[in-house]
């Protein structure tokens, strides 16, 4: 019988609230809460106006303010990390082609060993060019130093990596990379191009997409996975064993809109959810059971089955 299908939930990392209570406060009370995971998004820097077309609207415009306060996704996890003891923690999505492969390989071992095992790393290309030219890397290659990143990581993660020399990057032989990983960190590949899709199944562990709550579209969930599932097979890969995780946004105290569509979502081959919550409303736990409620679940934890 397929695993229940999983609630995850956003730690703010951006914004007043990890200033107002702190990023470790917030961490704790999504783990008291009872959600199965926490995750944190990555912005290094934003520019004064956004030109980029934003890949996750309907018109392609993002519509925050860029004066918004991003801290650091890595160091974010790392403070959930020494707070929590049970939820696993994921990052949605970090912009990997603009960090050091080998530094950031590091940093994720870290955070995998301190958690016991926890870590969950979401991985994408990338789409805001104004970003790119900030850091002074190539907007034009960041799939082709994704796709090598991802093998650089994991090449690090063994402790021992075999010398490399890449398109965009060389590594000398005899070099030693630890900590290592606890067990084989998850790489969930997001993005919604054919592209993104096919990587997220000839080479991640799955995909994480990215819907809001008013525009939720199984068929695309559906179609995605179908996509990946080809691109596994072609690479002599098992698809049954690529997860799917959806992070719905605009869903902070819209239990009562998200919880009917749960066995909905579960049955177009979502895994997990990461959802919003309203921190301003009746508190995490009490969104969290009257999402369970709602979607008709059974006893917590356990959930229903889809």
């Amino acid at each position: 019988m397929p695993a229940r299908l999983q609630i995850g939930a956003k730690l703010p990392n951006s914004g007043a609230l990890p200033v107002e209570r702190g990023l470790s406060e917030l961490a704790r009370v999504l783990e008291r809460a009872g959600f199965d995971s926490v995750w944190v998004s990555d912005h290094v820097v934003l520019p004064g106006t956004i030109e980029s077309r934003y890949p996750f609207a309907a018109d392609g415009r993002a519509t925050w303010p860029t004066d918004t306060p991003y801290f650091d996704a890595l160091i974010a996890l790392a403070l959930a990390a020494a707070v929590t003891e049970r939820v696993s923690l994921g990052i949605a999505v970090l912009v990997l082609p603009l960090r050091h492969p080998v530094v950031a390989a590091k940093q994720l071992a870290t955070i995998d060993v301190a958690s016991r095992g926890r870590l969950r790393l979401g991985v994408g290309a990338g789409w805001l060019r104004e970003e790119f030219e900030a850091l002074d890397v190539p907007y034009a290659t960041r799939g082709s130093r994704l796709d090598e990143w991802i093998e650089l990581l994991r090449m690090c993660w063994t402790g021992t990596p075999d010398p490399h020399d890449g398109r965009h990057y060389r590594l000398p032989a005899g070099v030693r990379c630890l900590p290592t990983p606890v067990r084989r960190v998850p790489i969930l590949v997001g993005g919604h191009s054919p592209q993104a899709l096919r990587r997220a199944g000839a080479v991640g562990e799955g995909w994480l997409g990215q819907q809001s709550l008013g525009d939720l579209d199984t068929a695309e969930i559906e179609a995605a996975r179908r996509t990946m599932a080809e691109a596994a097979r072609a690479a002599g890969r098992d698809p049954d064993g690529l997860a799917v995780v959806l992070r719905i946004v605009e869903s902070a105290g819209m239990t009562a809109q998200l919880a009917p569509r749960l066995r909905e979502l579960a049955a177009a081959g979502v895994d997990e959810g990461i959802v919003d919550v309203d921190w301003a409303g009746g508190g995490a736990g009490a969104e969290l059971r009257r999402l369970m409620a709602g979607g008709a679940w059974g006893s917590w934890p356990g959930g229903w089955r889809r």
